[in-house]
């Protein structure tokens, strides 16, 4: 994980750094090279998870570039998301399920969201700490990354994150959210397999029900099962699973034990996960998934694009003569305009304004 290496004499100070040209780097991060990964991921994190087509962000075209030479290459992954409440040993069993991975001769990528700072905009870096153990191999790449606000567990920038790593080779890519309770289910959204955490002990039971992680879950992992409660939360667990109306031919979860601190239990999460990676390949599921997965990264950055065109227009910048929005709310509060009739008005000023997201 030596994304950052320590400056020596044969590495210049980074304001006098050469910027290696986008192929470069992509041939490299093709190739292995662990700086070369990182740097296409800070290129991902600078350019905030949404190139721009406006030519005004010199980041933002190399992301663009970036992106374009690494698509024939993706694919090949398997993306694993981790989730859980705060506190049920996220990065611990992450940790243990990397141990696990090398053991059975997997390349593995970790992106580890973090909490961002409020004042930094940075993150903690607490999984690259807990995660310790593999910084000198050369097969994992971890990295950490500030969630920066963004709600539903993950980082902005994480799907293209995500394809940096599955083109530099990963077979395995383990996605660890940020841990803030009920609202972490986008990870399904952007993972071949979610693994949900649940310890015993933290009321597991029921936050499972109010935060529907029972509709989002492949794999459900009852960790620190050397605690008391543990079988009372997988009884728990099952009966709730044994509620929910599934098709027959649909994938049932599996509803494990673990103790990620020495591994017990992990070598059989692994065999699950490969388990329903096969399912998904057989079923046709995973073509599904990665489809949907694709419509909604695609979707993103195009109403990225059309906020940014908006925010110009509304405020009356870059010469567009479109009506100012305070004026259109000013117009609404007075009964002057019905909201419905200033939203038209807004999006009539952004036809044939700022092209596409695709345009050069």
């Amino acid at each position: 994980m030596s994304e950052a290496p320590p400056r020596t004499a044969a590495t210049p100070a980074r304001g006098r750094r050469r910027t290696a040209s986008v192929p470069d780097l992509v041939a490299a991060a093709r190739g292995g090279d662990p700086r070369a990964v990182g740097r296409l991921v800070s290129l991902v994190e600078d350019a905030g998870g949404a190139p721009r087509a406006d030519g005004e962000d010199a980041r933002a075209a190399r992301l663009r570039e970036a992106m374009a030479l690494l698509a024939p290459h993706t694919g090949h992954a398997h993306v694993v998301g981790v989730t859980g409440s705060p506190g049920v040993g996220k990065s611990t069993s992450t940790n243990a399920l990397v141990t696990e991975l090398r053991a059975r001769g997997r390349r593995v990528g970790v992106l580890a969201v973090d909490p961002s700072s409020p004042f930094s905009g940075g993150a903690l870096l607490g999984d690259r700490i807990r995660m310790g153990d593999h910084a000198t191999d050369a097969d994992v790449y971890i990295r950490s990354m500030a969630s920066r606000g963004h709600l539903g567990g993950l980082s902005w920038s994480t799907p293209q994150a995500l394809r940096v790593l599955d083109a530099a080779g990963f077979d395995v890519v383990l996605v660890e959210t940020v841990g803030v309770g009920q609202s972490e289910v986008e990870v399904a959204g952007l993972a071949d397999t979610t693994v949900v955490l649940l310890a015993p002990g933290m009321g597991d039971g029921i936050q499972a029900a109010k935060a529907g992680i029972l509709e989002v879950g492949d794999l459900y992992v009852v960790n620190k099962a050397d605690r008391g409660g543990a079988d009372q939360v997988r009884r728990e667990l099952r009966g709730m699973l044994n509620l929910a109306d599934r098709p027959a031919d649909a994938w049932r979860p599996p509803i494990l034990a673990t103790t990620a601190q020495s591994g017990e239990g992990v070598s059989e999460v692994v065999d699950r996960l490969e388990e329903h990676r096969a399912w998904l390949a057989t079923t046709g599921h995973l073509a599904v998934r990665r489809r949907r997965r694709a419509r909604e990264e695609v979707e993103a950055i195009a109403l990225t694009h059309l906020r940014r065109t908006w925010a110009g227009i509304a405020g009356g910048g870059r010469g567009s003569g479109g009506p100012d929005l305070d004026v259109l709310a000013d117009d609404v509060v007075a009964g002057r305009r019905d909201p419905y009739g200033a939203a038209d008005a807004l999006l009539a000023a952004t036809d044939g304004v700022g092209g596409t997201p695709t345009d050069g």
